[in-house]
């Protein structure tokens, strides 16, 4: 007893690459832009910013990348698809941020010792385009018909939160330059740098840690196999639901296998079917691999394998 099905996933939307590539070139533009505006300063705030979106821009492009690639059907080595290119590129852009958090408290340290001056104006101007382009380039990835994407996509949170880190940036620039102005007190540069810096850690643990729960194969956020196994075995004709295995291809692509021990007198098509449903309408699992087993204890001969 078993039912044909694909392990291919739902078509993705083309905006969505869309909006990483003006997100990118965005981003890419005004970091040259940065970079000079902060060596003419002489800001730490900026040229820590300039850096981070230096590896922002690499990410962003490895996002569109993944996105792009998760379009591309299953095939025969992939039976999955390339969902999980894009959880990878995630678990990258995570790391990097922990990269660019280390980098900018090395330069802030070496500041603090070592005060240089800061031209404040140039700094606030720079600073404040910034952050135009920054609030432009995080409204860009929350834009378009299928928005949702931000909560349901840990590509594009990974993305976000490398602009939002930009954004953040830009703020503290801005807060520096005018301390700069009004008063001359240099070291708010790098002090207000390493507060950013606490910023961009926490957001690359939660990227990192995410991507690495589906990579590890973990049971998603929310679903505990044994809750779902006590749920199933509460439905008419179920005796046991056993050997449950759940994990995920991409956060919204969570999947199951399990062994379900039927009453003898029960209808395996109708038992295989409610469990299904219940899996889809309370757990949101919509692929679930069912075996179905017969009689108080495993018995090989009496095995039935079924999928969707």
């Amino acid at each position: 007893m078993s039912d044909h099905h694909a392990h291919g996933r739902k078509g993705s939307v083309p905006g969505k690459e869309r909006r990483l590539a003006i997100v990118a070139a965005l981003t890419g533009s005004f970091m040259l832009v940065e970079a000079v505006g902060g060596a003419l300063s002489g800001s730490l705030a900026l040229l820590a910013d300039a850096g981070h979106m230096l590896t922002d821009f690499a990410s962003l492009m490895l996002a569109w990348l993944a996105a792009r690639l998760a379009r591309r059907p299953a095939d025969w080595q992939r039976t999955y698809g390339f969902d999980r290119f894009s959880v990878l590129a995630a678990f990258i852009n995570g790391l990097a941020l922990f990269a660019i958090a280390v980098w900018i408290t090395i330069e802030a340290i070496g500041r603090l010792a070592h005060p240089l001056p800061v031209t404040g104006t140039t700094m606030l101007v720079i600073a404040s385009i910034g952050l135009v382009v920054n609030i432009a380039a995080f409204w860009v990835l929350h834009s378009g018909n299928d928005g949702h994407d931000h909560t349901h996509d840990l590509n594009i949170r990974g993305a976000a939160l490398h602009v939002l880190g930009d954004l953040l940036g830009s703020i503290a620039a801005i807060a520096a330059a005018i301390v700069i102005m009004v008063t001359g007190w240099t070291p708010i540069d790098p002090l207000l740098s390493v507060l950013v810096v606490l910023l961009i850690a926490v957001a690359g643990w939660r990227v990192v840690r995410d991507a690495g729960r589906i990579l590890l194969e973990a049971a998603p956020v929310g679903k505990d196999p044994r809750e779902i196994a006590a749920d199933l075995q509460s439905l008419s004709g179920v005796d046991q639901v056993h050997h449950v295995h759940l994990w995920s291809i991409s956060e919204a692509r969570p999947m199951i296998t399990l062994q379900a021990r039927l009453a003898a007198d029960a209808d395996a098509g109708a038992a295989r079917l409610a469990m299904r449903e219940r899996l889809a309408s309370h757990y949101g699992i919509d692929h679930a691999t069912i075996e179905i087993e017969y009689g108080p204890q495993d018995n090989p001969g009496h095995h039935a394998a079924s999928g969707a």
